[in-house]
């Protein structure tokens, strides 16, 4: 009788343990034309901190009297700060109050960001388990969505797509090139119009160290030409309303922006005459012409080098969106 317990135990174990993994299993086993891809989960998060860290140092240069702080870093599952003044510590916590606020979620509010101030002067953010699941859990719902227009854009608008533990299965029907197919479903699709740095000589960048404010990027040319680009950006891929592939003696890709993106393209184009720039797609340089004239009626064209093909395809990107987080290609098979 105890040994029938014990076998009885080891069953209901066992069950429990194909309940568990039994999803991820029949992914693993799945037939017919598929493509996995694994969200990058551990990268979400990190970029996720960095805006967080981003948000810190704005809202504490933003504080009148200026609260002064240093050791600004992302480390762990954290944003960290120390404060120079202890008196200005309870003020710093103020200002970030934002940060700690809870955020809205299916099934109630989610406490993202915990606050942990037990270090005299030392503020640590850190994102709790229960955000890091809400913001795996949307970015894989965004995913699907950017995944299912790019399909559509694509005519193979009868594809299953359902998440994973830690991806997405897209099952299209039968395609002529499915690397090709899933090459353009991963890209990233981050569009974003940064002013190029002319401080100092791009040379002198990629060789000692870019200034502060400034990352060297580079082309897809063979070989790659770099450029130093300001990381502030002027319009992003958020403020595009409409987007088409044309035509002017040569393939272009022709956006028409929103009037928040509109103004700031004016501004930035009117403040910067005479400079180059910078049309940048997922941390490459497509192109970066010099600014002749203030660009005040929201219509821009981008121009490089492309092929129809190419600009065929940019255009799809930049009307489906960016995904939220790094997919990677696990597997392809037909």
């Amino acid at each position: 009788m105890v040994y029938l317990s014990r076998l009885r135990v080891i069953l209901i174990g066992l069950a429990l343990v194909s309940m568990v993994f039994g999803t991820s299993n029949a992914f693993a086993s799945v037939s017919g034309t598929h493509i996995l891809l694994h969200l990058d989960m551990d990268a979400l998060i990190n970029s996720r901190l960095k805006t967080m860290r981003d948000q810190i140092g704005t809202l504490l240069r933003g504080t009148e009297p200026r609260i002064n702080y240093s050791g600004l870093v992302v480390e762990g599952r954290a944003a960290q700060v120390r404060i120079s003044d202890p008196a200005q510590v309870e003020a710093a916590k103020a200002a970030l109050k934002t940060l700690l606020d809870p955020i809205a979620g299916k099934d109630g509010p989610i406490q993202e960001i915990a606050l942990d101030d037990s270090e005299p002067g030392l503020l640590k953010l850190t994102m709790t388990d229960a955000g890091a699941k809400y913001r795996t859990s949307a970015a894989l719902t965004r995913s699907i969505e950017v995944l299912k227009k790019r399909l559509d854009e694509l005519g193979i608008a009868d594809s299953a797509i359902q998440p994973t533990d830690d991806g997405i299965l897209v099952q299209p029907p039968s395609v002529a090139d499915l690397h090709s197919l899933a090459q353009t479903l991963v890209r990233p699709g981050r569009l974003s119009f940064q002013l190029v740095d002319t401080s100092m000589p791009v040379d002198d960048a990629v060789n000692g160290r870019p200034p502060v404010g400034s990352t060297v990027l580079y082309t897809l040319d063979d070989p790659p030409v770099p450029y130093l680009i300001e990381n502030r950006v002027v319009v992003s891929g958020e403020n595009v309303l409409e987007v088409n592939a044309t035509s002017a003696g040569e393939p272009v890709v022709a956006l028409r922006l929103d009037s928040k993106g509109t103004e700031r393209f004016k501004r930035a184009t009117t403040r910067n005459i005479g400079k180059p720039f910078a049309v940048i797609l997922d941390d490459h340089v497509i192109s970066a012409p010099i600014i002749r004239e203030p660009i005040e009626h929201g219509t821009v064209q981008i121009s490089g080098n492309f092929t129809a093909e190419s600009a065929n395809e940019l255009a799809l990107l930049f009307r489906t969106g960016a995904l939220p987080a790094r997919l990677t290609i696990v597997e392809e098979a037909r």
